[in-house]
Order: structure tokens, then sequence, then C-alpha cells
């Protein structure tokens, strides 16, 4: 049995929807909850300080990118990511298994692992589950993720299948090279493309091993929402109760309501930040371009129902300027803005699970769909 430093606990529900705690090194997390993503351990544009106002409670890294640069011995001799970024709350590593996907033409996959030649210099690399497993503990993360294998959309089946048996191959050499099981919590990655039958297989088989969380991975690839909800469904349903299931890459405000609508606890996705970084607003009364000439001349809050500095302290006149001129501040506003309203959408449907209101969750689910 998996010797846990983490736990989760459903503390409501309200038809699949979940509230609960997710208990980890670095404290707790309130689900349902969302994961900015800081790559090469920083949000970009933003401080520790500005995340935890903007009411970030656990960040994602990367642990490809941190292993090109600086590296983990220079990590770890700097007392761990947490010391290094300056961030004291919880920490997850992606294990590099997305950059099989997302580096493809930089990428060799075989039984050992994935030879990288790196994007930066060309360099050669080699990651395989038992470094990816070292380098993650080395970084002192609270959650670790297994090395898994993700693959494109559409994938024939019988691709798909030799694909999640070498995930889970890979996954039981991950719990096999861990040395700080007492630290740094292990979840596994729920695969099997867009197939019901070989997801519930894989998350059956996953469940067996006795995980401390599971991910449901291999979404969000170009699949439409419907088939994507539909796996996520298909994946949680198998998953058990006691465990925190997270959704990777995922995204929109729609597909955070949905996903919770289907038992869901933890997301991420880049799209909040690249979204600010481009002019793009997500507010409570959909999404604004601030590019567009109408908002030169508007001197309304950016958006009236949030509390954060873009929306309490600007016009969004002034957020335009910012945009159309190129400065920095813009960019930082909105970034700041739209994890502000990530945040708040998901405790706002946290606090309609624990009061058992299915018409408020409704409500927000019409809300995150203009």
């Amino acid at each position: 049995m998996a010797t846990r430093c983490c736990s989760f606990e459903v503390q409501a529900q309200v038809g699949d929807a979940r509230a609960g705690v997710l208990n980890l090194s670095h404290g707790s997390v309130q689900t349902p909850a969302f994961m900015p993503v800081g790559t090469r351990g920083a949000v970009r544009g933003l401080s520790p300080g500005e995340l935890r106002d903007a009411g970030s409670q656990i960040v994602l890294s990367n642990t490809y990118h941190l292993w090109l640069r600086p590296g983990p011995k220079v990590i770890e001799d700097l007392g761990g990511l947490h010391t290094f970024m300056g961030w004291d709350g919880p920490l997850l590593t992606d294990s590099g298994g997305f950059q099989v996907f997302s580096l493809k033409k930089w990428t060799q996959v075989s039984e050992e692992g994935v030879r990288f030649r790196s994007p930066e210099d060309g360099s050669p690399h080699m990651l395989t589950p038992e470094l990816s497993v070292q380098v993650q503990e080395a970084l002192g993360v609270d959650i670790a993720m297994a090395f898994d294998e993700c693959l494109e959309w559409p994938a024939d089946r019988d691709r798909v299948g030799l694909s999640t048996e070498r995930t889970t191959r890979w996954l039981r050499r991950c719990l096999d090279a861990r040395r700080h099981p007492d630290s740094t919590a292990l979840f596994g990655i729920v695969q099997g493309g867009t197939y019901p039958d070989l997801r519930t297989a894989h998350a059956q088989e996953l469940v067996s091993l006795d995980l401390d969380g599971y991910a449901i991975g291999g979404l969000s690839v170009g699949e439409d929402r419907s088939l994507l909800m539909e796996m996520a469904a298909v994946s949680t349903a198998a998953l058990p109760a006691d465990r925190v299931r997270y959704l990777m890459g995922v995204g929109h405000p729609i597909d955070l309501v949905e996903a919770v609508m289907r038992g869901v606890d933890l997301f991420d996705c880049v799209l909040p930040t690249r979204a600010g970084r481009h002019g793009q607003a997500y507010t409570s009364e959909g999404r604004r371009n601030l590019r567009n000439s109408p908002y030169q001349t508007d001197a309304l809050a950016l958006d009236p129902a949030c509390p954060c500095s873009a929306c309490s302290l600007y016009t969004r006149a002034y957020l335009h300027h910012l945009v159309r001129t190129d400065e920095m501040l813009g960019k930082r506003l909105l970034t700041l803005h739209n994890l502000t309203y990530f945040h708040r959408l998901l405790a706002r449907l946290r606090t309609a699970i624990v009061q058992g209101e299915a018409s408020s969750i409704r409500a927000l689910q019409e809300e995150a769909a203009r």
C-alpha cells in the first residue's frame, strides 16, 4: 500500500459535483480548485503575493523545463522549488509526459523513455520514468505526476491501447523509483483516448495500485467539448470517491463548471494567463477583447463583480490603452484578473455545492457559457 503524504476528503456533494479538501505537505487546497501554470517556476508576470491575492492555492510547474534549466541540483541546493520561487503553498509538477505530445517533432518515444532534442539549443536529452520521479522529488514538490504518454487526437484504437499499456508500465517504474513518498505524493494518469472501455479499464488498473491521487489525461488535445466531457465522466465514474480527481489541461470557464458537475476536483490550464497576455479578459458578463475599439472610451470597470485591482482601480478604456500600446502593465493586470475570475468561479461553485444549491450551480453554468 502506498504511503500517504496527502489526503482528500469530500465535504459535500450535489449530484456528481463535489466540494472537498486536499491536504498536502505545504498546506490544504479547498476544491474544486484551479492551478495557475508556472511552467518554468513562475506564472508569467505575477509574483507569489499577487497569486495569493488572486486566490491561488496551488501552482503547477513543469519537470521538463526545470530539468533543462536551471537543473534540479541547482534548485535542490537552494532549498527546493518552494524556496527558489518564493511560493510557500502546495506545488504540483507535470512529469514531462505532456512534452511527448507538445514537442513531438523533437522527440523519439521508446520503452525506455523519451529522447528529446531541446527546442532551445538542439542538445539531446533522455527522460525516463525513473529520472522524472528523481527530478520531481529533488524539486521537493507536494505532488509529482507519473510519467505518461499523451497522444494526439484522433488516434486509432490499437495505437491508443498500446500507448495506454506503456503508460501503465511507466507508472510502475515511477512507483519503484520513489525515494520520498512521505513528502511527495505520486498521481497516476488515466489514459485511453476517446475509447470509453479503454479509459474505464485503465482507470480500474490504476485504482488497483492504490495511488495518492488520479489525473485524467489525454484530453483537450483537439476533440470537441462534448466528447471531452463524456470521457471525463467515464473516467471519474471508475475512480475512487476518497481520492482527488484532476482533469489535466482544461480549460475554458464552461469546461470547469461542466467537469465539476461530472465529479472533477482539480484543474490546470494556460488559458487564463495566455489570454491575459493577448488582451483577452474572462468576466461574469462574458469574454472581452480589450483590443477592440469600442473600449477606447469605455469608462466602466472591466468586470463590476470582480474585486481585483484591474477592475477596482482602472477603466476598460485604460486597459484598452495599455493593451494597444503593448504596455507590460496591461498584460499583468489582465492576467491577474483572469486568474481571479477563474478562482472566484470555482469558489462560488464550491459554496453552491456546500450549501446544496443546485439552482446556483445552474446559474454559474449559464454564466460560464457566456
